[in-house]
């Protein structure tokens, strides 16, 4: 077997601290372990929710109480938080690969993700990082740096920041190339440094790519064959929660059409999951994608559980 999969982790595979996160990595690392065992080149994603938002406000108050301590634009953290999370994941892999006698290299790979300077959202921020502030002191931050704060469900103000959908991956033929040679690659982590072209230049910008979407962008760019978005369920339901639930086994484009327009998926939740899987599903022939949780992931792959999305 030679499958190239893109294993996207969900937020239940890291902790919300280091010690946390060291942990709960090495139960993904065996997950992760298992499919390298079974053949399959395997390329891994991963969110950066907690951790971004942990470095920007880490960084902002080292800078508000010592001058020597430079103010850390938000692209930079998101890098501090791909290397910090690649480092536990590679770090939990390797051990775990000696156990098991695999000999597979493992590499985490710093990623840009470019998106679209127009792209919609940069006019409606909505996406939340870091802590709560009082109305006086969001004022002050929107005048001083310049930040789009937002009250948040009757708990404060916080900074909300663009979160526009990844056109592609700058790093994409290195990742390939890394892949096809035998590493497992981590990459574009948090969604990746979301970037701009500018004057023929790639820039940072301030944004959060879903993670999801950036992973089906990433699959489809490197020619995987299956995409797995992994999380809390074993399988994709529809009246999710109520008497009536159905969990599905398959889902075609035209069904999870169907089923968006009559909002059975949550948003933030489950809908960019799907949405995610359909877009993988139908960039090219042949390739399909199943959603699931990080224990099922190995039988999931070999048909036996999971929802798996397929063009039609």
């Amino acid at each position: 077997m030679n499958k190239k999969i893109l294993v996207a982790l969900g937020g239940n595979a890291l902790g919300n601290t280091p010690s946390e996160q060291k942990e709960a990595v090495k139960i993904t690392a065996t997950a992760i372990a298992g499919l390298v065992k079974e053949g399959y080149k395997v390329i891994v994603c991963h969110g950066n929710g907690p951790q971004v938002g942990m470095i920007n406000l880490a960084m902002m108050t080292g800078a508000e109480a010592n001058p020597k301590v430079p103010f850390m634009p938000f692209p930079e953290c998101g890098a501090m938080s791909q290397g910090y999370i690649g480092y536990h994941l590679q770090n939990a892999l390797e051990n775990e690969f000696i156990k098991d006698g695999i000999e597979n290299p493992v590499v985490s790979l710093v990623s840009q993700v470019m998106v679209d300077a127009e792209d919609p959202a940069f006019s409606n921020p909505t996406k939340p990082i870091g802590d709560f502030y009082t109305e006086e002191e969001a004022k002050k931050l929107e005048e001083e740096k310049g930040f789009v704060m937002k009250e948040d469900a009757g708990r404060g103000y916080r900074r909300v920041v663009a979160s526009p959908k990844p056109v592609d991956i700058v790093e994409k033929r290195a990742i390939t190339t890394l892949s096809d040679s035998g590493c497992v690659v981590i990459a574009a982590g948090g969604g990746g440094i979301p970037v701009i072209r500018e004057n023929d230049s790639y820039v940072g910008v301030d944004a959060v790519i879903d993670k999801d979407f950036s992973s089906a962008k990433l699959a489809e760019l490197v020619d995987c064959d299956v995409l797995v978005i992994l999380t809390a369920v074993e399988k994709v339901a529809i009246n999710f929660g109520k008497e009536n639930q159905e969990d599905l086994d398959r889902l075609t484009i035209e069904e999870a059409e169907r089923h968006i327009a009559d909002e059975q998926f949550a948003k933030g939740s489950m809908l960019p999951k799907v949405e995610a899987a359909m877009s993988f599903v139908d960039s090219k022939a042949n390739r399909s994608a199943v959603i699931t949780s990080l224990e099922n992931a190995k039988e999931a792959l070999t048909g036996k559980t999971g929802t798996w999305i397929v063009k039609n």
